[in-house]
């Protein structure tokens, strides 16, 4: 009976991840409050946890939280003595809806879901707090979770989650889906905050971990959701399409320490395939719907370079290069032109490269930027100038945050390190 009430449990937990999203959406749209929808949600949870491992799990459990929860919530207010026009409203939204049968799909499941992302993501929140809230609402983490993806202290991310709720009351932001041109224009900021995720996950930016593939899956998922909800939008499919392939090479990122392994060394054979297959579905998909590509799309071609390239001297970077110049016309960013000069010195010569990057370092936009002196120290390695390379590592090393990057950097530094003479004994 142990191992069944645990059994049980593994699969209330992934009941939760997969349905507390839509639960929040229906639940904001119907209370117009995400503190109190979220509380009336884990009321919804506890419920489940003391019924189904007797009754079993419903065939749909997405409606029985539902139906749980909206009869929490007409009893809240009840147990409030709220204002009567507000207590009968409340009522005839509930009333109307709460049903005996538990087993009755949830309705207007696809608009309470893109409601709640159009509300965790709103730009009236600060971008750290978006990512923040989004993961609380959207990927079902917990505050503790949060803060070990991030590397955090679990009162900063709380705060952090307290303070968004904060604004989006204080701000009164509707909680309706806007329509035509006026939802378009909030489809960035959706697509920014998961690909963020997404990005955490794929390199971490601080911690003694190079990834968090947990948070990866958790931004594809999110992805794919939006993708369905949005399907004739571009950059939807463009971001799934960047995220599958990207994470195609996870398994092949690091070796068996958890040390990052560059891409020109890992081994193909373990990237999986059958992402890749899914990801350049999804960039055929978008190529179609709009032309010319936008930004994600573009780095999901680029991705799609790499994974079509059997071998490392495979690799089109020539094709490459025109999709990366095509990609700093669309973001105007430094970074995108970091990444252009890697793939110019692979395709026409690391002096090439080199030249770019020093005319991008006199910029400064890079300054505590570590992959820049960490590209340069690569370029010149491969010039020739050892001790120009070294010094470039290390400088790169002190930049890195992460100390598995660090780690590699300061290794590549000492392998440059000039060799002691022996002296002569007398």
């Amino acid at each position: 009976m142990a191992d069944l009430g645990s059994q049980t449990q593994k699969a209330i937990e992934a009941v939760w991840r997969l349905e507390a999203p839509r639960l929040l959406g229906g639940l904001v749209r119907l209370v117009r409050d995400v503190s109190l929808a979220e509380d009336l949600a884990h009321e919804a949870l506890l419920a489940a946890l003391e019924a189904w491992p007797t009754a079993g799990i419903p065939d749909t459990p997405g409606a029985w939280l539902m139906t749980t929860a909206k009869r929490k919530a007409l009893d809240h207010f009840r147990r409030g003595k709220m204002l009567q026009r507000k207590h009968e409203e409340l009522s005839h939204q509930t009333v109307a809806r709460v049903e005996p049968d538990f087993e009755r799909p949830a309705e207007d499941g696809g608009d309470d879901l893109l409601r709640l992302m159009l509300v965790a993501c709103h730009p009236v929140l600060a971008k750290e707090a978006r990512v923040a809230l989004s993961l609380r609402l959207l990927g079902g983490l917990t505050t503790t979770e949060i803060a070990r993806a991030f590397v955090l202290p679990e009162p900063t991310i709380a705060q952090r989650i307290v303070r968004a709720k904060r604004t989006l009351s204080e701000a009164r932001v509707p909680f309706e889906v806007p329509q035509g041109a006026a939802l378009v224009e909030r489809l960035p900021s959706i697509l920014e905050v998961i690909y963020l995720v997404f990005n955490e996950g794929y390199a971490a930016a601080a911690g003694d971990d190079w990834m968090r593939p947990e948070l990866c899956h958790d931004a594809m998922r999110l992805g794919r959701v939006l993708a369905g909800l949005f399907p004739d939008e571009a950059e939807a499919h463009g971001l799934v399409a960047l995220m599958e392939l990207q994470a195609s090479r996870l398994r092949a990122r690091s070796d068996q320490h958890g040390r990052p392994i560059l891409l020109a060394d890992q081994n193909r054979a373990r990237w999986d395939r059958t992402l890749i297959q899914h990801g350049l579905g999804a960039l055929e998909r978008a190529e179609r719907l709009r032309q010319p590509l936008g930004p994600y799309t573009l780095q999901a071609a680029i991705a799609g370079c790499h994974a079509r390239a059997r071998t490392a001297d495979a690799t089109d970077w020539q094709r490459i290069v025109a999709l990366y110049d095509a990609l700093v016309e669309a973001t105007q960013s430094p970074v995108v032109e970091l990444n252009r000069a890697v793939a110019v010195a692979m395709a026409f010569g690391p002096a090439q490269g080199l030249e770019l990057l020093d005319a991008l370092a006199a910029e400064g936009a890079l300054g505590d930027y570590h992959y820049l002196p960490a590209v340069r120290a690569d370029l010149l390695e491969k010039l020739g100038r050892g001790p120009a390379a070294r010094a470039e590592f290390e400088r790169a090393a002190a930049l890195a945050t992460n100390l598995r990057e660090k780690t590699v950097l300061l290794d590549r530094a000492q392998k440059l390190a000039p060799r002691p003479s022996k002296e002569r004994l007398s």
